[in-house]
């Protein structure tokens, strides 16, 4: 039984697998055969000389000495094995008292027990702190000399012989070295397993803090992309049908028509996003911009860029719309794209946040600035893309645009949703704005060598 021992729950990694873990397991196995091995000597050679006298009250001793070991290391093992039976720990000093009672009776019955002082010697620096350890040790010397005196000369009143004392004393002295090794040992594989346990927690930890990091990071591009899609399509859907419904009241029929048919549009690109979400592929504007244009015919050649490009093909779609939605509420927006230097091929991330700071820069135009003249321009710069979104509407205070909390009706979140997208780009995001100046929203985006140099 060891009052010092803390083992580690079923299941987990215990400093069992290392080293200095097998070495304390076979001293302590050794510790417990060599107990058993002195005591059946003694019990050898005291039925060997008769059981008369004494000798059967020494059995009786021997034999209960025996059991109390026995129980003592047979709970100890069990405990370890499985943690949820019975801990024998917190009785371990008295089951080392009884123990030490019952040799301490047997010493004095015959002088073949004084021998099992050994084993006691390392039960008692295991089970008891040193301090107290220490004495208990130099007391069981002191009494295994006694008896081992009155036993072999004290009783023809012979004097005390050296081999008497020599023979306890270096026995103490050689458990009481060992007994330190092993207490280090044991300590060392301790300390491992209580390291092992803090790595795993430490794991684990970080473990939940990642996830919890990519969970919030995820719910985060959610937000963007549906405040710059689909959020954004369903505001455009609401002003349509308004206008709609006001032209039928007019009885302008057409214009009625040519309203509804820009209902449907917004409402297929906005399912088109939903799909979008689902599937984790590119925004449907860029990768269906090719095939659109190819079944529309070839696309105005200007010397400005490729009309290939599905970036500037995007942008300029976006400017007509953004004109069609403009005229559809009353308001003579005149939208225009430009481009300038020659388009390289862009990773998909630096096109979806190009074309989402476009579509929320001129949302905001059409809804908020009250401005005649919108401009769009994409530079191709070598190191860098950039593009700028000018409007020469009433403006407004760019400082404080940009509120981390939005409104309670749930807008106002664009401006920070445009400044994540772009910092994560390693990009950046410049306003400037003031009452009735218009705005210029300006982004920059770093190119590496490869980007710079992949021409379409």
């Amino acid at each position: 039984m060891d009052g010092n021992d803390r083992r580690a729950p079923a299941g987990t990694a215990t400093a069992g697998t290392t080293d200095a873990a097998v070495i304390l397991r076979v001293l302590r196995v050794c510790l417990h055969c060599g107990f058993a091995v002195l005591l059946l000597v003694a019990l050898a050679r005291l039925l060997g000389s008769g059981l008369q006298g004494t000798n059967w009250l020494a059995l009786s001793l021997a034999l209960v000495l025996a059991a109390v070991y026995l129980l003592g290391t047979v709970l100890e093992k069990r405990h370890s094995v499985d943690t949820s039976r019975f801990d024998p720990r917190p009785y371990s000093a008295w089951w080392l008292g009884a123990v030490c009672l019952f040799w301490l009776l047997l010493i004095w019955a015959s002088s073949d027990f004084a021998w099992l002082a050994f084993p006691l010697f390392f039960l008692q620096l295991h089970v008891l702190p040193l301090r107290l350890a220490l004495p208990a040790i130099a007391l069981s010397t002191v009494l295994v000399i006694v008896a081992l005196w009155f036993h072999n000369a004290g009783a023809d009143g012979g004097a005390l012989q050296l081999p008497m004392v020599l023979g306890p004393a270096f026995g103490a002295a050689f458990a009481i070295v060992t007994g330190l090794a092993y207490r280090a040992l044991y300590l060392e594989a301790e300390n491992q397993r209580l390291a092992a346990e803090e790595l795993r927690r430490t794991r684990a930890e970080l473990a939940r803090s990642q996830h919890d990091a990519g969970t919030l990071a995820e719910r985060a591009r959610l937000a963007r992309e549906i405040h710059d899609t689909l959020a954004q399509g369903f505001s455009s859907i609401v002003l349509m049908g308004r206008s709609a419904e006001k032209s039928l009241d007019d009885g302008d029929t057409a214009t009625a028509r040519d309203r509804l048919r820009t209902v449907q549009e917004t409402a297929s690109a906005n399912l088109a996003e939903a799909r979008n979400f689902v599937r984790a592929l590119q925004p449907p504007a860029l990768a269906e911009n090719t095939a659109d244009e190819t079944a529309e015919g070839p696309a105005e050649n200007t010397a400005e860029g490729s009309p290939e490009d599905p970036l500037v093909n995007s942008l300029r779609r976006l400017c007509e719309k953004t004109e069609t939605e403009a005229a559809a509420r009353g308001t003579r927006l005149r939208c225009r794209f430009d481009l300038e230097g020659t388009p390289v091929e862009l990773p998909n991330p630096y096109r979806t946040t190009l074309l989402r700071a476009a579509q929320a820069s001129l949302a905001n135009v059409w809804v908020h600035a009250k401005a005649d003249t919108a401009v769009v321009t994409l530079s191709f710069l070598g190191s860098e893309v950039a593009m700028d979104i000018f409007d020469d509407g009433t403006g407004f205070d760019a400082s404080a645009a940009a509120d981390p909390a939005g409104r309670p009706d749930g807008s106002g979140y664009g401006l920070r949703s445009l400044q994540e997208r772009v910092s994560a780009l390693a990009g950046s995001l410049d306003i400037e704005s003031a009452a009735g100046e218009g705005t210029v929203v300006a982004i920059r985006l770093p190119l590496g060598d490869a980007a710079a140099r992949n021409e379409p």
